[in-house]
């Protein structure tokens, strides 16, 4: 399945699947996104990440983190997309 928007697609699944109180997600996987989760553990939004591979398929699982059952991220959104680039220091 080919996304013309990889990141807006991850961005999408963890504010739905946090909205849904879910643990753990699970999406393809490329370098980018693996970097996009290794920031956000460590700013403290998600609990812990891991690259799954499976037959030439590589899977990227993300733990969320609740903090007293609300979750840690309260809003997500991408402000640069890919037909309208917006730069900043």
């Amino acid at each position: 399945m080919s996304l013309s928007d990889p990141i807006g697609d991850m961005l999408a699944r963890l504010k739905n699947s946090q909205m849904r109180n879910h643990k753990k997600i699970e999406m393809p996987s490329s370098k980018f996104k693996a970097k996009i989760a290794e920031i956000l553990k460590s700013e403290g939004y998600i609990v812990d990440f891991e690259v799954i591979s499976e037959k030439n398929k590589a899977n990227l699982q993300i733990s969320l983190k609740y903090n007293s059952g609300n979750p840690v991220i309260s809003s997500i959104e991408r402000v640069s997309k890919p037909g309208r680039r917006i730069f900043s220091s």
